[in-house]
């Protein structure tokens, strides 16, 4: 539930901190002195659109912090998302004048996303016009699973699933002519390139081996001259630095800082003589092949034309004519139309059962919902009133399964129920939308947002009927947090707590303010409500008398958060 509301600089509140209890509160105040105010500050601290238009005229910027129990199903979704658990849920939104928006949970940045994840679990709210959504099949589907308990989601999953399969089935078949000509040319490219069998790492070792054989002659003349130097001249290195070795070692006793000296000649005479063996072994190893060198240049050749044909780099073919077998695998996967079909049936089947599971549930809660909706509207002024829910088949497998719902009333006892939208008026439309709203609430599970709204939801009605409104929210509020925006001395009357949005100006500007009320206060803005500005020592007794009358109503429970 909703615990604390703290706005700062928020359209035309410049600071407001407020607290909230469990049971039923109202909301009430002048017409324009901007009792939605707080409805929309949570829906932005939701993820709700916001703009610059929000921050009050004057200000940097807007902020909104809201505060909720936190409820135990969505600590895990908490933790995986990176934000600390804890007992309170702290939502903060602030929007500068600029129109730009940073969020935080529980301290930590948020998406818009993420806060528009949190509302459904925390918040929900009907609005005066509530009535809209009951003639559009999507909203009334959407009703009916909530109040069945029905999770939705693995049916869209399995619609998308055997959609998937149907459109490549199909796709496959109307390319099937295509297929076959790409199947072709693929097998005809992988034809040539095998001829080559390129292996991985051969077009290095290739190039290598050719360019020796290519300079053969240059390398054993420049080994022989090398050899020879070494050896064999005369004057040769190695008898050269023989003979320095000699000179230096006879007078070496004399001075030993030749010893350096000595000691390097030493290490340049091994030296030498391992440059003279391996010089030799080279020579003895290496011999020039004509037909090596030939076959070598048809093998470079051929690499070469393939990688020119098909616009590649020499060593890029290995990966190439793995590509293209990879390509023709999945062409003959794709172009199977018994796999395809087998598939496709496969989904088919998962769908339907899906469709069938939803179709037992929506059957088994449509008449349980409509007797509730119906025991409602008796107590709202529609005595003798009907409501009932038709299911009816849909064309083919949808992604909400195999039926649509449609809302239908009688709004007299003995009439045929007939689409909502054709037999309802405004006024009866807001009260069997304030019926459905309590009965679902009613039937909410424990994953259900713990808070409650109604915004001016009991507009068009009034009298005793009004006084049913507000006893059937104080009602409801014995299970969750209620609000309720209204305009009606009856349901304000029968809340639990009373808000007051008031409008003052000061230096030119105006500025909107809530405060609780209770006691005198509270009688008076009941009178208010009931004739208007002049209070008269009749408004006053007839709204003592009807906070009497709502005080004999038990104490609401503690609402679950």
């Amino acid at each position: 539930m909703l615990r604390h509301l703290s706005l700062k600089d928020f359209v035309i509140v410049p600071v407001l901190e407020l607290d909230f209890e469990a049971g039923f509160a109202v909301l009430t105040g002048e017409t324009g002195a901007g009792k939605s105010i707080l409805i929309d500050a949570l829906q932005l601290a939701l993820g709700g659109r916001g703009d610059a238009g929000v921050v009050r005229e004057g200000a940097a910027r807007a902020e909104i912090c809201a505060e909720f129990d936190t409820p135990a199903h969505l600590r895990g979704w908490l933790d995986e998302a990176g934000f600390e658990p804890d007992d309170a849920l702290l939502l903060r939104r602030v929007i500068d004048a600029a129109g730009k928006s940073r969020a935080w949970i529980n301290g930590g940045a948020a998406t818009l996303t993420q806060l528009r994840e949190l509302a459904d679990h925390l918040l929900d709210i009907h609005g005066q016009h509530a009535w809209q959504g009951l003639t559009r099949p999507a909203a009334v589907r959407e009703l009916l699973d909530g109040f069945a308990g029905l999770d939705s989601a693995p049916l869209a999953r399995a619609h998308a699933a055997w959609k998937q399969a149907a459109d490549t089935l199909q796709k496959a078949r109307g390319l099937q002519a295509e297929a076959q000509r790409e199947r072709e040319r693929l097998a005809w490219q992988i034809g040539e390139l095998d001829g080559l069998a390129p292996a991985e790492g051969e077009w290095a070792e290739l190039n290598a081996e050719h360019e020796r054989l290519s300079h053969g002659q240059s390398l054993i003349d420049a080994a022989k001259s090398a050899l020879n130097a070494l050896d064999d001249a005369e004057p040769s290195a190695q008898s050269l630095a023989g003979q320095a070795l000699d000179l230096l070692e006879r007078v070496l006793d004399f001075d030993a800082r030749l010893l350096p000296a000595v000691q390097a000649l030493r290490d340049a005479q091994a030296q030498l003589q391992d440059a003279s063996h391996t010089l030799a072994t080279y020579l003895h190893k290496t011999d020039l092949d004509p037909d090596r060198l030939a076959e070598l240049d048809e093998r470079v050749s051929a690499w070469m034309t393939l990688a020119r044909r098909y616009r590649r780099q020499p060593q890029d073919l290995p990966a190439l004519l793995a590509q293209w077998r990879a390509e023709l695998a999945a062409l003959d996967a794709a172009s199977d139309p018994a796999r395809l079909e087998a598939a496709l049936a496969a989904t088919r089947q998962a769908f339907d059962a899906e469709a069938q599971a939803a179709s037992r549930a929506r059957k088994k809660a449509a008449p349980q919902l409509a007797a509730a909706v119906t025991a409602a509207m008796q107590q709202l002024g529609m005595a003798g009133g009907r409501f009932d829910i038709a299911l009816q088949p849909a064309d083919g497998p949808q992604s909400y399964g195999a039926e649509s719902a449609e809302f239908l009333v009688a709004g007299h006892a003995g009439s045929t129920p007939r689409p909502l939208a054709k037999v309802a008026s405004g006024g009866e439309l807001s009260r069997i939308a304030l019926a459905i709203a309590v009965t679902s609430s009613q039937a909410a599970s424990a994953q259900s947002p713990g808070t409650l709204i109604f915004d001016e939801i009991d507009v068009g009605i009034g009298g005793a009927v009004a006084e049913t409104v507000g006893r059937l929210m104080k009602q409801l509020g014995r299970e969750r947090q209620v609000m309720a925006v209204t305009h009606l001395p009856q349901v304000a009357a029968c809340a639990d707590r009373h808000l007051v949005v008031a409008k003052s100006s000061a230096g030119g500007a105006t500025a909107s303010s809530v405060s609780p009320v209770a006691g005198e206060a509270r009688v008076a803005e009941i009178a208010r409500m009931l004739g208007g500005e002049h209070l008269s020592s009749t408004s006053l007794a007839h709204a003592e008398e009807m906070l009497a009358a709502s005080a004999t109503t038990s104490k609401p429970k503690k609402a679950r958060s």
